[in-house]
């Protein structure tokens, strides 16, 4: 019984470290007022399978939020079709709308862009 604890906890603890270096991770609710609350830079993305615009901002955003100069901002993908709640409280009204959050508080917001030069820009705006 020791061991299946010390091996629960072992599981546990991996999935945990990889979720927090991980830059994007889709919408829970939970983790995103977390990492609001504690005033990390957070970007929100209401994506949409079936929106073309959505699948080409995809992409840009995985890899920008890999790099280096971006790696402290955490990529919340939330499905615009399901999460109401998030899009009630945000005021988003269409699907690749991008919130960014700087210190617990909005600091900029695009709907519909695909350029990388420009969401790089937008998501500076969480950390600068």
């Amino acid at each position: 019984m020791k061991t299946f604890a010390i091996s629960a906890w072992a599981v546990a603890l991996t999935a945990f470290a990889t979720l927090s270096m991980s830059a994007e991770m889709p919408f829970n609710q939970a983790q995103f007022d977390a990492t609001r609350a504690a005033g990390r830079p957070v970007a929100v993305v209401f994506h949409a399978d079936w929106c073309p615009t959505c699948r080409a901002q995809a992409p840009v955003l995985k890899q920008l939020t890999e790099s280096k100069e971006l790696e402290s901002v955490t990529l919340f993908v939330a499905n615009f079709d399901t999460e109401n709640t998030l899009k009630r409280s945000l005021r988003v009204t269409q699907q690749s709308t991008i919130v960014v959050f700087k210190d617990g508080k909005e600091s900029a917001r695009s709907t519909g862009d695909t350029q990388p030069d420009r969401l790089s820009a937008l998501l500076h705006r969480a950390i600068s």
